[in-house]
Order: structure tokens, then sequence, then C-alpha cells
């Protein structure tokens, strides 16, 4: 259904009802096309179903039905960052995850752990980048089986031996697409799970 503004039979009326629209509008721009629609629908529908009661006065009502709402850019600031989170989670891109995930900030200790840990995730990117420019300090060793060591050796010892050699980049790859998708179906399932 396609957001429809409704019509009032005051001029005075209609321009605040436009403007408190427009707020919302301005409000809920980041938001996808489908996700500003839906906000816009629901946010009328509330409007349109509190002015059904008998009316005195059509500006009265309005006035009165607006400020039990209250103003768009302070109740629709947890809204659309959730609603971002959930078209983030759902492209599976990952810069539009972080940015959703910064937005988030706010609203729960648990985003901040999943913006951590799609950030640990470029680790491994730096791990693949650093086997192809240092391979000799770069690799899962182990010594003697005393110490691992996942990542960069410094300390490089000619004893300690490279489990992974030439696989080692394929893997890395592929655990950086397995915990990638892994977190991103914990994010989607964390919002489903919320919103029941």
């Amino acid at each position: 259904m396609k957001f429809k503004e409704l019509t009032f039979k005051d001029q005075h009326t209609e321009r605040i009802y436009k403007d408190y629209i427009s707020r919302v509008k301005n409000s809920v721009k980041s938001l996808n096309s489908d996700n500003q629609n839906e906000t816009l629908l629901e946010i009328n529908s509330h409007i349109y179903e509190a002015l059904q009661a008998p009316a005195e006065n059509e500006t009265t009502d309005l006035l009165n039905v607006l400020q039990k709402l209250g103003s768009p850019e302070h109740f629709l600031k947890e809204l659309v960052p959730e609603k971002k989170l959930e078209e983030a989670a759902s492209s599976f891109n990952p810069l539009k995850i972080l940015k959703a995930l910064i937005l988030n900030f706010g609203n729960g200790f648990s985003y901040i752990v999943f913006f951590i840990l799609y950030v640990l995730l470029a680790g491994f990117i730096f791990m693949i980048y650093s086997k192809i420019v240092n391979p000799e300090q770069t690799g899962f060793f182990y010594t003697n089986a005393t110490s691992w060591v996942l990542g960069i050796s410094k300390n490089y010892n000619p004893h300690e031996k490279e489990l992974l050699g030439n696989w080692f980049i394929p893997v890395m790859i592929l655990l950086t697409i397995l915990f990638y998708v892994v977190i991103t179906l914990l994010l989607r399932f964390k919002k489903k799970f919320l919103k029941k």
C-alpha cells in the first residue's frame, strides 16, 4: 500500500499535518523506500484513527494527536537505526552493517559486541595480506606442541613448524566467509528474537 496524505477541511490544519509528515519523512529518509513507506503508513494510520472520534475543532484535535505522538525526531530516533540494521543484515553488505551498528550503539551493549566481532574479521584479511608480503613469519605455527601462534610470529624460530603452509590463505578466506555469515545470521536472529 502506498502512503497517501490525509485531507482536512481547514487550511491551517492541513499545514500542521503536512509539516508533521514532512518532519517524519526527513527523519526516515536514510531508510530504503519500503521502510520509509511502512513507517509513514503506520504514523498516518495512527493519526487517522485518532481523528475518527467526533470532532468539535479539527485543528485542536490534530494538535492533540500530534502532541501524544511526540516529536518525530525523538520517537523515530531508535526505530530508524533498528530498521537500518535490518536492511543491512538482510543485504549481507559489510559496510552497511558496520554503519548500522554504529547508529545502534546507543540502543544496547550487544550492538557494540557485534561491531567488535565484525572488526575482528578484518584481522583475518590482514593475515592474508601479511602472508603474501611476509610468508615466513605469517601462518599457523607451533613449537614442540608448547606454543601455538595464528598470525604473525615476530620472533620467528626455525624450530617452529608452520602447519598450513600454502593452505594458509585459502583457510583464512574460508574462515573469514564462515565467521562473517555466522555473525550476520546471529545478528538477524537477534533482531527477530527481540521482535517476539
